[in-house]
């Protein structure tokens, strides 16, 4: 039986998307068998950053609508061993999709996959409430910015609320110099304001927004600090 694992943040344009393909990706080239669902409604762009947006025919309400089996929605990328892409629909309005729905399209799937990892929208909506239901696992995205921090500790504490006990935070957009000089919380700041374990630190990283924008995971370059830092993540995550 697989691991569901879902990605969510506070506010927008932390990195989330970024995060959830580049850890998919990882986990895929460790021999898993991975399935990334976007759950970001009407907001889709996963299947922008991974490159796969000219193959999406179905998408994941078509699959809860009972438009398309499971199978017909799947986009596999061939880059990666066994990596597939269930894309979001991109407009809100068709969308009727409860928790119980994502319960059970999660147990399905993790009969199936080492790990589905969700790719949640942003913030405390009825969204989040959705792309949670069925995690054995939720793992927050901020960056070291005091708003940024404060809005994922509004969602870790939703999330405690909700009974979820298996919280992790992902610090993205680290700029050294910046913490260095003050301008910034560090690292030690950041863990006082949240509550969860901090599991993994990423660089601030031009090449980073090269590749995304290019719909290349930037863990396909291989031997790069980026991608073991990224193996190191999906390592404490795996366990």
């Amino acid at each position: 039986m697989g691991q569901v694992i879902t990605v969510v943040s506070g506010k927008g344009g932390v990195g989330k998307s970024m995060f959830t393909a580049n850890l998919g990706g990882t986990l895929a080239q460790q021999g898993k068998k991975v399935v990334l669902i976007d759950m970001d409604m009407g907001l889709r762009n996963l299947d922008i950053i991974m490159g796969l947006e000219n193959r999406v025919v179905y998408d994941v309400a078509d699959i809860l609508g009972g438009i398309c089996r499971v199978k017909q929605a799947l986009i596999r990328d061939r880059r990666f061993p066994e990596l597939y892409l269930i894309a979001s629909p991109q407009n809100r309005e068709k969308v009727e999709i409860t928790p119980l729905h994502m319960k059970v399209l999660c147990k399905k799937l993790k009969e199936k996959y080492d790990f589905v990892i969700i790719d949640g929208p942003a913030g405390v909506d009825e969204g989040l409430m959705n792309a949670v239901s069925g995690a054995d696992q939720v793992i927050i995205i901020t960056t070291p910015e005091f708003t940024a921090v404060r809005d994922a500790d509004k969602v870790d504490r939703v999330l405690m609320a909700e009974g979820i006990k298996d919280r992790k935070v992902v610090i993205n957009r680290l700029k050294a110099e910046l913490i260095n000089i003050g301008i910034l919380p560090s690292i030690s700041d950041v863990s006082d304001m949240l509550r969860s374990e901090i599991i993994g630190l990423i660089q601030e990283d031009d090449n980073i927004h090269i590749a995304t924008n290019n719909g290349i995971p930037i863990i396909l370059k291989k031997d790069t600090y980026i991608q073991e830092n990224f193996a190191k993540i999906a390592g404490r995550i795996s366990v």
